[in-house]
């Protein structure tokens, strides 16, 4: 787990469960603990268990690749069975074929495609 909380962090959900955190998205970190980190979700503190955290020191500038999850509320089924996750805001869209780019629709950042990363937050 990476420093202190003394420098910036980011931090995404890497567990198979439904809290405040999309799964995908990256958070910052306003603190980072041995134990828990504090990151912000909608301008809000929000603690978190790191054992459920990837923390990273970079900031994150690749869509995320996340399977459909098995309980997903929010997410159409016509978008088939994963999506891309925006590293700037969290957008999530919907995949068509195998882009190498995306532009968001709402921050309209445009990222490369982390397809070499797997993300799977059930392992």
């Amino acid at each position: 787990m990476p420093g202190n909380g003394n420098g910036k962090h980011w931090a995404r959900l890497q567990a198979d469960l439904n809290c405040k955190l999309r799964r995908g998205a990256w958070y910052r970190v306003l603190e980072l603990g041995p134990l828990e980190a504090v990151v912000e979700v909608k301008g809000k503190a929000l603690a978190v268990p790191c054992a459920f955290l990837k923390v990273v020191e970079e900031p994150p500038r690749r869509w995320t690749i996340v399977p459909r999850p098995h309980d997903a509320v929010r997410y159409p089924a016509s978008w088939g069975t994963r999506y891309a996750v925006c590293p700037s805001c969290g957008e999530r869209v919907q995949l068509g074929g195998h882009p190498q780019r995306i532009v968001c629709p709402r921050c309209h950042g445009d990222f490369a495609v982390a397809w070499d990363e797997l993300y799977d937050p059930a392992l």
